[in-house]
């Protein structure tokens, strides 16, 4: 099993716009409406073979807040639309449905009850890209899935704000998606004195 951040992303690297809206994401043609392929389809990384492999489903309050948006705004009764435990991160008193739990405390405290009621699958972080970010600082966060959308957005929620070295795993084509699998390697570290260095050397010349 493995702790995922799963996602789709602009090209400039939004996970959502600055009026929270996924408008652009939806508008984006995935393999499932390109019957013809004419995208180059291979499919390998598609969301659908990723959903079942989840045995619990963990986002923030801003995600499940979108979520429920989307589900009611034609006056729907709202069902969480997933089948695994799930957990909500937030300091908010909000009216969870059944199956899923509100938390506040220690990631790592989340990421064993989540990981024990996987019970051997993976754990789904859906979002947001700090709570991705918090799972990466703890050093529990295991892959990056993500769909990249040919779109730039110019501003809005960031898809992980942090400073990771990754390693690509697989790279698929999803209609006009381009999918990608990565392994957190670690943090990035920051080389201080690289910029002062690179002006001595300039000012010398």
């Amino acid at each position: 099993m493995a702790t995922i951040y799963c996602t789709a992303t602009s090209l400039d690297g939004f996970i959502a716009d600055d009026d929270e809206s996924l408008s652009w994401l939806f508008a984006t043609v995935g393999h499932d409406q390109d019957p013809q392929g004419r995208y180059g389809d291979d499919a390998s990384l598609d969301f659908d073979q990723f959903l079942p492999t989840v045995g619990a489903v963990v986002c923030g309050a801003n995600t499940y807040a979108w979520v429920h948006r989307e589900l009611t705004h034609d006056g729907s009764d709202f069902t969480w639309p997933y089948e695994q435990p799930s957990w909500v991160v937030t300091h908010r008193d909000l009216d969870l449905p059944e199956g899923v739990q509100s938390f506040t405390g220690d990631i790592t405290d989340l990421h064993a009850a989540a990981t024990e009621a996987a019970a051997g699958k993976d754990v789904w972080i859906v979002g947001g890209g700090d709570l991705a970010g918090q799972f990466a600082d703890a050093g529990l966060l295991d892959r990056v899935w993500i769909h990249q959308t040919p779109v730039t957005l110019g501003a809005g929620a960031p898809l992980l704000p942090r400073r990771l070295r990754l390693e690509r795993v697989r790279l698929a084509r999803d209609g006009q998606f381009t999918a990608m699998l990565f392994d957190v390697v670690g943090p990035e570290p920051r080389r201080v004195g690289d910029v002062d260095g690179a002006a001595e050397v300039y000012a010398q010349q």
